[in-house]
C-alpha cells in the first residue's frame, strides 16, 4: 500500500457505535430528548472525516507497494498489462505463470519459450538501451541482481517506472521467487500449481538420493580464465541437492574466479561443465589443471545444457535431475 492506511470510516463508525451504547445508557437516566440531540450531533461532526477517508482510500487503491529481493520498496500498479524482462530466466518465469502476453520487451539472450523470441528487444543483460525501454512504456522493469541497477535505475525512477530485482541464492529462494512474480502480475494460482509440481519434483530426487554418499563436485562456469560457483551462487544448493557436495561451497562470492592450483588442489570426484544451449559450443572442455583429476581420471565429466543450469527458472529443476542422475545413476534405475 501506498501512503499510511486510512482507516478513518471504520474508526469513526465503531466511535459513533460506542458514544451511542454509552450515552444511550445516560439518557434512560436523564432525558430521552438529549441523548437523541447528542447522537445527531455525533453524526454531523463525523460524517464529513468518513467521507473524506473514503475519498482518499479510492484514489490510492490503484497503486501497492511492495518489497523486493534486493530490499527496496517499489510502488506498483494493481494491474501490471507492460512488463520489460532484463534477464533470460525472468521471462521463462513470466511466460510460465501465464502472463507472456503482457511481455512488451526483454533481452537479446531471451530464447525461451520461442515466443520470447519475437519480442521486442531492448539489448543486453548487463548493458540494456534505457531509450528502448522508455519508447516501450512498461509499467514494471525485472531485473535478475542488483548490479544491473547502477546504470539506468535512476533514469527509469524520474520517469516513474518501476525496476523489480529478483537475487535467488537457493532452489527455494527460486520457488518464492516464481510465485512472488505470479502474485504481482495477479496469476497466484497458476504460479502456485507450478511451484507445487516443482517442489514435488525437487522432494523426489532428494527422496532417491538420501542415501548415497555425496560426491565431490567442481562446477566449471568457464574455462580460460577459470570461473567457478561460489557459497552464494543456487547452484551450490542445486549441487547439495543432487547428492553432491561442490568443492568451492566456501569460496565468497557467486561466481569466483579460481586459480589454477586451488582447483587441482580441490580433488574433484566429478566434474560439470554447463555447455550447449545458447552456449553453443563454450565450455565444453575441461580445464587444463584438472586433467589429472580424480574426476578426469575416473571419466567422471558430465556436461548439462547450460541454459538449464543458469537459469534460476521453472528449468532448473530439469538440471537438478539431470545433475542427480549423473552423480547416482544407480539411484534412478
Amino acid at each position: 500500500l501506498c501512503g499510511p492506511l486510512c482507516l478513518g470510516g471504520e474508526a469513526c463508525a465503531r466511535e459513533v457505535n460506542h458514544r451511542a451504547t454509552e450515552d444511550h445508557r445516560v439518557c434512560t437516566e436523564k432525558s430521552i430528548n438529549f441523548c437523541w440531540i447528542f447522537v445527531i450531533t455525533l453524526a454531523i461532526l463525523f460524517s464529513p472525516a468518513c467521507y473524506r477517508s473514503k475519498s482518499v482510500n479510492t484514489s490510492t487503491a490503484t497503486t501497492r507497494a511492495v518489497t523486493d529481493e534486493a530490499g527496496r520498496r517499489v510502488l506498483l500498479p494493481q494491474r501490471i498489462d507492460r512488463i520489460i524482462s532484463l534477464a533470460p530466466n525472468l521471462t521463462e518465469i513470466v511466460y510460465a505463470v501465464g502472463a507472456g502476453d503482457r511481455l512488451v520487451g526483454d533481452t537479446e539472450y531471451c530464447d525461451y519459450p520461442a515466443e520470447a523470441r519475437s519480442v521486442a528487444k531492448i539489448g543486453d543483460t548487463m548493458n540494456p538501451s534505457v531509450e528502448r525501454i522508455i519508447a516501450l512504456k512498461p509499467q514494471i522493469v525485472l531485473v535478475s541482481t542488483a548490479s544491473q541497477l547502477e546504470a539506468f535505475t535512476n533514469q527509469l525512477s524520474a520517469r516513474q517506472i518501476a525496476v523489480y530485482v529478483t537475487d535467488p541464492q537457493s532452489l527455494d529462494d527460486i520457488f518464492r521467487s516464481i510465485q512472488t512474480l505470479g502474485d504481482l502480475l495477479n496469476e497466484h494460482d497458476r504460479a502456485a500449481g507450478m511451484v507445487a509440481g516443482l517442489q514435488k519434483r525437487a522432494d523426489a530426487v532428494a527422496a532417491a538420493t538420501q542415501t548415497a554418499k555425496p560426491v565431490k563436485v567442481f562446477y566449471q562456469v568457464a574455462a580460460e580464465p577459470l570461473y567457478t560457483i561460489g557459497r552464494d551462487a543456487f547452484l551450490t544448493d542445486l549441487i547439495h541437492r543432487a547428492g553432491g557436495i561442490s568443492v568451492t561451497a566456501d569460496v565468497p562470492g557467486a561466481f569466483p574466479r579460481f586459480s589454477d592450483e586451488a582447483a587441482l588442489a580441490s580433488k574433484p570426484e566429478a566434474i560439470i561443465l554447463a555447455t550447449g544451449g545458447s552456449m553453443g559450443e563454450g565450455n565444453a572442455t575441461v580445464v587444463t589443471a584438472l586433467k589429472n583429476s580424480p574426476a578426469v581420471l575416473n571419466g567422471r565429466v558430465y556436461k548439462i545444457n547450460g541454459d538449464l543450469l543458469s537459469r534460476p527458472g521453472p528449468r532448473l529443476v530439469d538440471g537438478l535431475e539431470q545433475m542427480a542422475r549423473a552423480l547416482h545413476p544407480e539411484a534412478f534405475k
